[in-house]
């Protein structure tokens, strides 16, 4: 039974014709004239061969018996199509991509890291000596899978083919050396640079069970990757490329992909280099080799020790560096590195290490920039400026070009003002006109900023001149150390949290009044107050002998001076300072004064009380005894520091700023809704202590210095208002961590602490920022205590925005922190929160300046406890006794 003979010209005009009935007999031949020599079979060794289609798709195939009509309907058409193209290497594409399979041939959406990529269909290339059932099986295997396939019959059309079409699996037939050699195919292949994300898979006969199988190293060292035991089976041909296809060829094509990683490092114009955990350098960019004068060749690997070194660098910087990023910690600073030319030069310096292989860091990436402060860096980036943005005049026009358009389309004066008004001479315009508008004669320093910013943008590449432009829109702005927070679904928690500490809520209900009593003549229990603080009851100075640890229990204290345990310890702590001393004040006026200031606060709150001002005081004066803070303050700064956390919560109602201000309270009316709580209460100390000669601290010291204590009091007290929080924060790390952590760094520096101190104490802005952190840390320092007083803690400032969620859904005021809810709110989750977004940066910036290990080992042991908690769906403050263990 048969059909029409298939009939072709090849590029000689040699006519050659297959017939369509197939076979599976080997002696099945193809019939070739030329003039009238007629050639048998499809490899023949005359003159004819060269112009025998090598590559050829399989138009004629009989398929498997499961192929059924649809194989029939592919033959026709693939039939067709062959007969009206001219066949020569690759031109004839396979039959999967007729419409019959390809909605197979679709592409996938791969993620390598933050790249995500699209993977077109897969193509094969078949390399046979002849057409064979296992030839035919891989041919009906990626044909089920949708991949595209050629078949090559000849060493020569199977290089020329994957030269074109660029396959990502390759199969070699190695099964009889009589028709070509296998492995030299696989060699030849092997040579060309595109086979370096190629898999190419060796087809080799059978074993029978009494024989030994082979080792596949031969395989291997030919450039095979993977064998294949002779099976026919369109399913096990199938199998075997769809497990390569998930396996080398996607890996292959993710790493394939690193070459646009490798393009951007290449045009990146900071320095790259790239080290293994031995440091032994693996890459550096063009942007690198320009900066340190080295080319690749010089550079790679090479041991970073080998490398000469610039002795501008203190002794032990590459040590402490070392052990930093072994930890995986990042690392970045300042750092002097030696040129190929001998010069040093100073660099800002990023490191990162990188996990690689068995879960351990196998490379370190750094990322480096001029620091440009001295002559030799200033004169170095210009030189690299010149050399990079103009060139030299041997280098092409288009290379110029290139360098032209990666800055604005001009900034040159003479050029804008001849060209037309058109839309980008008008973007031209604009910088020189917006360095004009900030250039006027009365300007603040943010105006000064923004005009190096305008200047700098004038002669930027045009990548650097976008991001200015964005770094000026943020100094626009007018919160410029406020974070922006989250929505409201990402952590109920930490929002409500914040939201009620941060805003002063500003959302006013007509009708609504909330008034506070003043507590000026609030009772307390007959205990007898002493007139010295050597007439202290026996009890009470046995726990004050413990008041300089941090581990001091204010609770013991509360409850053996029935509440009043802030006249004890202010006039131990007040003592042990000279408070008297400095003032020019008896130690009765300043009993008095504490008795009155403690008499103000409302016993009723259960958080803001006499007890948390107490401790508060215990906290400032734990800090002033610490080196680096005593060696940075005045006596002054000292006792302004005691008295504001003395009276920073006095007459608190135990209730939020954002509350007074949703219930138009009077004294949000009084200060125009504006740290409302905090301006009360330096206000009303100030009052109560100048009301009374008796209890007026202040009454004999001069008018200037009571002028310069006063303001650094109220300084301090208004810091403790949250909506600050982060402007605080920042400024003492951009101000007061960083400059000291370079002047440490410094090669120049001893890295003494008299010498950081001294340096800030020249400047009084700095200590200002001292003493606003310093009190900020002692106010919210309950995470960092022993863990029964944070809990203690946690329970009672709970308790009072329980009372204060309570009122609000009363008095049918807005509720500023709806997580607080005493029927459904978690304490463990809440302190999680709090901890996480106010109290963990500021105490690392806080220990960084002031060294305090034992505080940060308690914040760390507590948040443990909350976590702990939390996981256990707990919402108590302890854990249940079966957990206890």
């Amino acid at each position: 039974m048969g059909c029409a003979p298939s009939i072709h010209v090849s590029h000689s005009g040699v006519i050659y014709c297959r017939d369509s009935e197939e076979s599976n007999s080997p002696h099945q031949t193809t019939t070739i004239s030329q003039g009238t020599t007629t050639l048998h079979g499809l490899f023949v060794k005359t003159d004819a061969a060269d112009s025998i289609p090598s590559v050829l798709a399989y138009q004629s195939r009989q398929p498997p018996p499961s192929a059924g009509p649809r194989r029939k309907e592919r033959r026709e058409s693939g039939g067709a199509s062959a007969r009206s193209r001219t066949p020569h290497c690759c031109s004839v594409e396979a039959e999967t991509q007729t419409s019959s399979s390809s909605a197979k041939a679709s592409t996938t959406e791969v993620q390598v890291g933050p790249m995500r990529l699209t993977q077109y269909p897969i193509q094969v290339l078949l390399v046979f000596a002849k057409e064979d059932n296992q030839s035919n099986g891989f041919w009906w295997a990626c044909d089920r899978a949708g991949y595209r396939c050629n078949v090559a019959w000849t060493p020569e059309s199977a290089l020329e083919c994957f030269l074109d079409k660029h396959q990502e699996i390759i199969v070699i037939d190695h099964r009889n050396s009589k028709y070509f050699d296998a492995e030299n195919i696989c060699r030849s292949i092997r040579a060309t640079e595109p086979s370096e994300h190629t898999v190419i898979l060796a087809v080799v006969p059978r074993t029978s069970a009494d024989q030994e199988e082979t080792s596949v190293l031969p395989l291997l060292d030919a450039g095979f990757d993977r064998q294949f035991m002779e099976n026919s089976s369109v399913t096990a041909c199938y199998n075997e490329l769809v497990q390569i296809e998930h396996g080398e060829v996607r890996s292959q094509f993710k790493l394939r992909a690193c070459h646009a990683v490798f393009t951007a490092l290449d045009h990146c114009q900071e320095a790259v280099e790239i080290t293994s955990e031995d440091h032994v350098i693996q890459y550096v960019n063009p942007a690198f080799e320009r900066m340190m004068g080295y080319c690749k060749g010089e550079l790679i690997g090479k041991e970073l020790t080998e490398l000469p070194k610039s002795d501008k660098n203190s002794a032990d910087l590459l040590d402490n560096i070392n052990t930093f990023i072994k930890k995986g910690k990042e690392w970045q600073g300042v750092y002097y590195a030696r040129r190929k030319s001998g010069d040093s030069i100073q660099q800002h310096v990023k490191i990162t290490p990188v996990v690689g292989q068995g879960g351990k860091i196998r490379h370190f990436v750094s990322l480096k920039r001029l620091h440009c402060t001295n002559e030799n860096n200033k004169q170095f980036y210009k030189n690299h400026r010149e050399d990079k943005y103009t060139g030299d005049n041997s280098q092409s026009e288009s290379s110029s070009y290139k360098c032209k358009n990666r800055r604005k389309d001009s900034v040159d004066i003479k050029s804008v003002t001849s060209q037309s008004s058109d839309a980008s001479s008008l973007q031209t315009r604009r910088y020189s006109s917006m360095a004009r508008i900030h250039s006027m004669t009365i300007e603040a320093p943010i105006t000064k900023v923004i005009n190096i910013i305008n200047a700098a943008q004038e002669n930027s590449p045009i990548t650097v001149a976008e991001a200015l432009d964005r770094v000026l829109e943020i100094l626009r702005t007018t919160e410029l150390y406020s974070p922006q927070l989250g929505t409201k679904d990402e952590d109920p928690h930490t929002s409500d949290l914040v939201g009620g500490l941060m805003n002063d809520g500003l959302r006013r209900l007509s009708g609504n009044q909330y008034v506070f009593s003043k507590n000026m003549n609030l009772s307390h229990s007959h205990l007898p107050v002493p007139n010295t603080i050597n007439d202290v009851p026996p009890c009470i100075a046995q726990l004050l002998d413990n008041e300089e640890s941090w581990d001091f229990n204010i609770f013991e204290l509360e409850a053996v001076t029935n509440k009043r345990p802030l006249v004890y310890l202010g006039l131990k702590v007040f003592a042990r300072f000279g408070v008297s001393e400095f003032l020019n004040c008896s130690e009765a006026t300043l009993r008095a004064w504490l008795q009155v200031i403690e008499a103000n606060y409302h016993s009723s709150n259960s958080y803001h009380n006499s007890t948390h001002a107490a401790d508060v005081l215990h906290a400032t004066a734990f800090f002033l005894g610490k080196e680096r803070v005593k060696g940075s303050l005045d006596h002054l700064d000292e006792v302004a520091a005691l008295i504001a956390a003395t009276i920073h919560d006095v007459d608190h109602p135990g209730r939020t700023n954002s509350f007074l201000c949703n219930a138009g309270s009077e004294l949000a009316v009084l200060y125009n809704d504006t740290a409302v709580l905090e301006s009360h209460h330096t206000a009303l100390a100030f009052q109560l202590t100048t009301k009374d000669s008796k209890y007026n601290i202040f009454k004999n010291i001069d008018r200037n210095r009571y002028r310069t204590l006063r303001q650094a009091i109220i300084d301090m007290v208004l810091a403790t208002e949250m909506t600050k929080h982060f402007e605080h924060v920042n400024k003492f790390v951009n101000s007061i961590n960083k400059p000291m952590a370079a002047e440490e760094t410094s090669p120049h520096s001893e890295g003494s602490n008299t010498e950081c101190t001294a340096n800030i104490k020249n400047f009084p802005d700095n200590q200002t920022l001292i003493k606003r952190m310093m009190i900020k840390c002692a106010d919210v320092a309950n995470p960092c205590r022993p863990l029964e007083l944070c809990i203690e803690w946690a329970g009672r400032i709970s308790e009072e925005y329980f009372a204060q969620t309570d009122e609000e859904k009363r008095q049918g005021l807005p509720v500023v922190m709806p997580v607080f809810d005493r029927n459904t709110c978690s304490i463990p989750k809440s302190q999680i929160s709090f901890i996480d977004y106010f109290i963990t940066d500021m105490f690392d910036a806080w220990d960084a300046f002031a060294h305090l290990p034992v505080l940060m080992q308690h914040l760390a042991n507590n948040y443990k406890h909350w976590k702990t908690l939390d996981d256990l769906k707990c919402k108590s403050l302890r854990l249940p006794p079966e957990n206890n263990n």
